[in-house]
């Protein structure tokens, strides 16, 4: 298929989730560099959404699905049959994680992992009520969107589930609106679509206490902050507090679609009886995607790459100095560059896409500018990139 056809067939067949899709012609991705059918090479700085942890094609990942992929694919619905890799992966975050999180249940995304976790919350406790944060994004599904904190996202598609409640994410005052009929609180450790905004004054420590003392669950959303993008496996570590659940995805499988959800193995058995198949998922633990979370996870574990976050946070700071940036939100990896509006925002992704950057931003926060790179990005490349960064910001 010649280019032309591509992009007027990609407009034709394919559903759009926005009317300004970009219609970018992907030929190949490697490294930090996706590279167009125009025959340019890309400097990636949003690496999928925060999904390409290990960069585009690391060989370590593709090396794992190559050899699942030829020993088998999907045999068999999810919790049936112990296979190899999913196995391995479960037990490998077992021993990583801090107790009590030790099961672990293998699912399709992200979005999947927070409405199955509203699910365990409710059935382990007997509780109904579910409370997130204003502002908050956990998915677009109807019960994870019960759960957006933005009433723009959501007054198209009401009804939605009922008994949900809202708090101001880092009020300590607001956490006597968590009460003992609340069954759950799902929080983001870092929020990501409002602009990267971090917990503060031992927040989350104190989330978790207040859940405690009035016995609901703290399931944590680490969708985006896990597998490394702080500095820590997951940024929860940074903030001296251990979640009940724990929720993943994105980043988990470099680039392959996955999510998951950790708890202890008490809170998580109330799954499999009064109903039995209390979660059900056909393609969960698929075994090649869990053959590329297991070398994903082993690489971090393995290499310096978490060690060296700080350093390259540092630099994009450092770099990301104009009259133009107002502040840089966020940790890690995981940064977000505010500027004037929500136009001239946009305007600058665009430019930079012309000069071979690639840039996006913040569903909730477009003034804010996604830097989220691969991890593996090296400093010659976040120097390259923010070098074109600075030359757009001046130019307009």
């Amino acid at each position: 298929m010649n280019s032309q056809d591509l992009r007027k067939d990609f407009f034709k067949y394919q559903a759009k989730t926005t009317k300004f899709a970009s219609g970018f012609e992907v030929d190949y991705a490697k490294g930090s560099y996706v590279y167009g059918k125009d025959g340019k090479a890309y400097l990636d700085f949003a690496a999928g959404v925060s999904a390409n942890t290990l960069g585009h094609s690391h060989p370590r990942v593709i090396k794992e699905i190559k050899e699942q992929a030829e020993k088998h694919l999907h045999v068999m619905v999810y919790g049936e049959y112990a296979q190899e890799k999913p196995v391995r992966l479960c037990q490998m975050l077992a021993e990583v994680l801090p107790e009590p999180l030790d099961t672990t249940y293998l699912v399709n995304s992200g979005t999947e992992a927070i409405e199955a976790s509203m699910k365990l919350a409710k059935r382990f406790t007997g509780k109904e009520e579910i409370i997130a944060c204003k502002n908050a994004y956990h998915g677009n599904t109807q019960g994870s969107l019960s759960l957006a904190g933005r009433e723009e996202k959501k007054r198209a598609f009401r009804p939605l589930l009922p008994m949900i409640n809202f708090i101001e994410f880092n009020s300590e005052e607001d956490l006597e609106k968590i009460t003992n009929k609340t069954a759950g609180v799902v929080a983001e450790t870092i929020q990501g679509a409002s602009g990267f905004r971090l917990p503060q004054n031992n927040y989350l420590k104190k989330l978790k206490q207040r859940c405690e003392e009035v016995g609901a669950l703290l399931i944590l959303d680490e969708i985006q902050p896990g597998f490394g993008r702080t500095g820590k496996l997951f940024a929860f570590e940074h903030y001296d507090m251990v979640p009940d659940v724990l929720v993943m995805g994105k980043g988990m499988a470099s680039g392959m679609p996955i999510g998951a959800f950790t708890a202890s193995a008490e809170i998580m058995d109330c799954l499999s009886h009064n109903p039995s198949l209390g979660h059900i998922t056909t393609f969960g633990g698929n075994p090649v995607i869990a053959a590329a979370a297991l070398a994903t996870l082993e690489e971090l574990l393995e290499s310096e790459l978490m060690n060296q976050i700080d350093e390259k946070e540092k630099l994009f700071r450092e770099l990301l100095v104009h009259p133009k940036i107002k502040a840089v939100h966020g940790r890690g990896l995981m940064l977000a560059p505010e500027l004037e509006s929500e136009e001239y925002a946009l305007e600058v992704a665009a430019r930079c896409m012309d000069k071979g950057l690639i840039l996006f931003w913040l569903m909730y926060s477009i003034q804010n500018l996604r830097i989220t790179p691969p991890l593996t990005i090296s400093k010659e490349e976040i120097k390259e990139g923010c070098e074109i960064i600075l030359e757009v910001l001046d130019e307009i």
